[in-house]
């Protein structure tokens, strides 16, 4: 199992109708990609960290990861949304260790 998980920014202001909207668009989209499981959107508590918000899915194997990298609603989604919408992100890509 791989969990992916983006703690991410966003160039919006903290609760604009744009704000919204990214997070909507992005969990309707990128939760459909097949593989994908386990879809959330979590919003960040401390202060401490300049990412407001996460998304976390979860994908059975190493081949289901790279299919919904390559997916064309994940291309589209991070060219037309997340590279124009998102002003820093930390990417992690996780599995338990045996």
């Amino acid at each position: 199992m791989i969990q992916h998980t983006v703690s991410f920014a966003l160039r919006h202001p903290a609760g604009s109708a744009e704000e919204r909207a990214f997070l909507a668009d992005a969990a309707t989209t990128l939760a459909a990609i097949p593989g994908v499981s386990g879809f959330r959107v979590s919003r960040q508590l401390s202060p401490a960290s300049p990412h407001r918000f996460q998304f976390s899915m979860d994908f059975a194997d190493e081949p289901a990861y790279a299919a919904y990298n390559a997916h064309p609603a994940h291309t589209a989604f991070v060219a037309t949304r997340w590279v124009p919408e998102v002003e820093s992100f930390q990417e992690l890509d996780l599995a338990p260790l045996p």
